[in-house]
């Protein structure tokens, strides 16, 4: 592994758990559908208040992440929006078969927050920390999958997700994200943003690892390479034609992502690729391996999800 920097980029404002807070107690107040369902997490994700202001819009289910999936299917039913949230390990692990049957088979209206995404669990530690949900939920046949990647992104799609129907999945951190977006940047979902573009390699990543991605075009233009990096924040449906015209484009594609590199963002820009245009590519993400606890600076670098293994994974390409 080799040695890395810290990401210069400036960080959020406001930690994205308060994004999500606040989406709640606007919808409410507004007079909404929407109704907030949690598995005893209400401080981790600064749901308390909220609660303590509309005991009838939020609903603490206790530890039974299962249950929490069957009673918001049943809200479903009767006309309200339900918005659930647990730890992203618990909201697929531990409900996949509710998942299945309550939400994606019956079509139910029903927008899953998981938070602590990979190694952004930290010093909860392996068993809390999930490399495989979105493999998991992107193989359900009508859910929609997405990593939001800073607080003006969760923003704008939570905004989305109060009058879309079906059921959506998004993966997102609790704290303080590495601010990418403008604030009032609008996203259309199951569309790849180009954040820089390049004619020798691209970079397609989601969630922190675009921040690494960035970086890593930085080093990579040091060294006389034109390296184009795009945001993949919706993995289901992916952004198919923007992967294929890139593809053509730079010959060269390193996917980036704080998730296995099986059945996440990697395996599916690989499905695109070997059925419209193969070219070579690297995929930098978790190998083989469960999580562990530290800080999340120290995981990176344990994990190789940094923008110095995106720079190696692409000097190999070239």
């Amino acid at each position: 592994m080799t040695e890395t920097t810290a990401v210069t980029l400036e960080r959020d404002t406001t930690e994205m758990r308060k994004v999500y807070a606040n989406f709640i107690r606007e919808q409410v107040s507004a007079g909404t559908p929407v109704i907030a369902l949690e598995a005893d997490l209400m401080s981790s994700m600064a749901m308390d208040g909220v609660q303590r202001d509309w005991p009838q819009h939020v609903i603490n289910c206790g530890i039974m992440e299962a249950n929490v999936i069957g009673v918001s299917a049943g809200l479903s039913l009767t006309g309200r929006t339900p918005f659930v949230h647990t730890f992203t390990a618990f909201a697929s692990r531990r409900c996949f078969d509710q998942l299945f049957m309550a939400l994606d088979y019956q079509k139910n209206n029903v927008k899953v927050i998981a938070s602590d995404a990979g190694v952004t669990a930290c010093h909860n530690g392996g068993t809390h920390m999930s490399f495989e949900d979105m493999g998991i939920v992107r193989g359900l046949a009508n859910s929609v999958v997405m990593e939001v990647t800073d607080a003006t992104m969760f923003r704008d799609i939570l905004q989305q997700l109060a009058t879309l129907r079906g059921f959506y999945w998004v993966r997102t951190i609790r704290k303080q994200a590495a601010k990418i977006y403008p604030e009032g940047t609008r996203f259309t979902i199951g569309k790849g943003n180009v954040l820089r573009d390049g004619s020798d390699i691209t970079l397609i990543a989601n969630g922190i690892m675009v921040a690494e991605a960035l970086v890593a075009a930085d080093r990579l233009a040091e060294q006389g390479v034109s390296a184009a990096v795009i945001d993949m924040f919706t993995l289901k449906p992916i952004d198919r034609m923007l992967v294929k015209n890139y593809a053509e484009k730079t010959g060269r594609i390193v996917t980036c992502e704080n998730h296995s590199i099986h059945n996440g963002l990697g395996s599916a820009v690989a499905e695109v690729l070997v059925e419209s245009c193969p070219v070579p590519m690297r995929r930098v993400g978790v190998k083989e391996r469960y999580g562990q606890v530290g800080t999340q600076e120290w995981l990176q670098q344990e994990y190789g999800l940094t923008a110095d293994e995106i720079v190696a994974a692409a000097r190999e390409l070239l």
